[in-house]
């Protein structure tokens, strides 16, 4: 399984499960990222943080170390 972060600019993926605990996993989840939704990532910096993203139509910024904890299908 792969991780959001390894998902090149133009791919739209669903998140298959969120890893994590405590305060990070409950960031990612208040920006909407939640099992089944579908993640469509629009760019990535130069050095690859952050993460430009749209989540339920809302253009989002989410940090590398973020990305990693999130696995997609």
């Amino acid at each position: 399984m792969r991780t959001l972060k390894e998902v090149p600019c133009g791919q739209t993926v669903r998140v298959a499960k969120l890893t994590g605990e405590g305060p990070v996993k409950r960031r990612i989840m208040d920006m909407g990222i939640t099992k089944g939704v579908d993640v469509f990532v629009r760019k990535v910096a130069p050095l690859g943080d952050p993460m430009e993203v749209t989540v339920r139509g809302y253009e989002l910024s989410i940090r590398k170390a973020d990305a990693e904890m999130i696995h997609v299908e």
